[in-house]
C-alpha cells in the first residue's frame, strides 16, 4: 500500500512539473517585450519664439545621473506625456485645456514650470506638426511643448512609457490625446502626492479614477457591449489580484519621479493592457497608490476595437500574471537587490 502511495506522489509530481513546464515555455512563447529604441526615438522637436523648428535635441532619461548639470539647469516641476496616434482632431483641444490650465498654476506662489512631451506614436497622418504648429500659434515658450514622433507604431504602452523615461519633471503625468479628462484635475492628483508624501523621491502613484461616476449618464448610456466588457473586465483584475483599485484603465495618471524610475523601465506590455502592469509592478515594489475620483466625459474617436482589442486585452493580463510568477518578466527587483549588495560589500 505505502509502494503504492509511493508511486502515486511521485506520478502527480511528475505530471504537475510537467504541465509546469508546458506552461512557462507556452507563456514564454506568447510573452511581449518591447522592442529596441531606435536613434531617432530619443531625440525630440519644439518651436522657437520665432516660430521656427530647430533640429532635433537629444531626450534626457530618467535612468542618467540626477547630479548631472545639465539635467539639473532642465529640471520641471510638472511634466505631461501625451501618446497620440492619429489624434490631428482632438490633440489641439486637448493641448489647450492642458497649457491654459498650467500657465494659470502657482504653488507657494510662484508659478509652476512644466513641459508637455507628446510622443507620436508612429502615426500616419500630420499630429507631429499639428503639435508644435499648436505650440508656435499659441506662444508657448520654447521646450515647454516637446515632440517625439516615434518611427514605428509601438502601442499606447509603449508610447507611454516611452515619454514617462524621458521626462524631465518632479512629477510625471500621463494623459490622453483625446481630453476625455478634465485637466484641471492634475491639481487635484498633484495635492493628494504632495500631501501624502514627502518629496518626489519617495515613490506614489495618484491614479485618475472614473470609478464615482459607475451610475452616472456618461456611463449608463453607453453601448450594452462597452459596458459588458468593462465588467467583464473588472472581474478578470479581481481573480487576478487587482481588488483594491476600482478603475484600472483611467488615462490620468500621476506619479513622483522616483515611481517612474522604478516602474517603467521594466515594463513589458506595450498594448491597452499596459495600466494593470504598471499596477502590478507598484504592487510588487510596495509602492504607495491613491486612487483620486475625476472628471470626465465620452469623447469620440476612439482608437481601440472593442471585441479584438478586448479579448487581447484578456490574454495579455492571463500573461503578464503568469510571466512575473513564473520569473519570465523581470521586475528589477533581483537586479537592484544586487547593487545594493556590491555597495555594502563596496564600504
Amino acid at each position: 500500500m505505502a509502494t503504492l502511495v509511493g508511486l502515486l506522489l511521485i506520478w502527480f509530481m511528475a505530471l504537475s512539473a510537467f504541465a509546469l513546464g508546458v506552461l512557462y515555455i507556452a507563456i514564454l512563447i506568447i510573452a511581449r517585450f518591447p522592442r529596441d529604441v531606435l536613434p531617432s526615438e530619443n531625440t525630440y522637436k519644439t518651436t522657437t519664439k520665432t516660430r521656427a523648428v530647430p533640429a532635433p535635441r537629444k531626450l534626457p532619461h530618467i535612468s542618467e545621473d540626477p547630479e548631472d548639470e545639465r539635467q539639473r539647469e532642465e529640471k520641471v516641476a510638472v511634466s505631461v506625456v501625451v501618446p497620440a496616434y492619429n489624434e490631428t482632431e482632438r490633440l489641439p483641444k486637448m493641448l489647450n485645456e492642458a497649457v491654459d490650465v498650467l500657465e494659470g498654476w502657482e504653488l507657494a506662489g510662484e508659478k509652476v514650470t512644466y513641459e508637455i512631451l507628446v510622443v507620436d506614436d508612429g502615426s500616419q497622418d500630420q499630429t507631429a506638426e499639428i503639435a508644435l504648429k499648436f505650440g508656435a500659434d499659441k506662444g508657448v515658450l520654447e521646450d515647454c511643448i516637446r515632440v517625439c514622433k516615434l518611427e514605428k507604431n509601438r502601442g499606447k504602452g509603449g508610447a507611454v512609457a516611452h515619454g514617462m523615461q524621458r521626462s524631465r519633471g518632479d512629477y510625471i503625468i500621463f494623459a490622453d490625446a483625446d481630453g476625455a479628462s478634465q485637466f484641471s484635475d492634475i491639481k487635484t492628483l498633484h495635492a493628494t502626492l504632495t500631501s501624502l508624501t514627502d518629496s518626489p523621491s519617495s515613490p506614489a502613484i495618484a491614479l485618475g479614477s472614473r470609478a464615482h461616476m459607475v451610475k452616472s449618464e456618461a456611463v449608463v448610456k453607453r453601448s450594452f457591449i462597452r459596458n459588458f466588457l468593462m465588467y467583464s473586465l473588472h472581474t478578470l483584475l479581481y481573480v487576478f489580484g487587482i481588488r483594491t483599485i476600482r478603475d484600472t484603465q483611467c488615462g490620468f495618471k500621476m506619479f513622483t519621479r522616483s515611481a517612474v524610475s522604478q516602474i517603467f523601465p521594466y515594463m513589458h506590455n506595450e498594448g491597452w493592457i499596459f495600466d494593470v502592469e504598471v499596477l502590478i509592478l507598484a504592487e510588487r515594489k510596495g509602492i504607495k497608490v491613491f486612487e483620486v475620483p475625476i472628471s470626465w466625459h465620452e469623447v469620440p474617436g476612439s482608437k481601440m476595437e472593442l471585441a479584438r482589442d478586448s479579448v487581447k486585452m484578456a490574454i495579455d493580463l492571463v500573461v503578464i500574471r503568469c510571466a512575473y510568477i513564473l520569473g519570465i518578466y523581470d521586475d528589477g527587483r533581483k537586479r537592484n537587490g544586487e547593487k545594493e549588495l556590491r555597495k555594502k560589500k563596496d564600504s
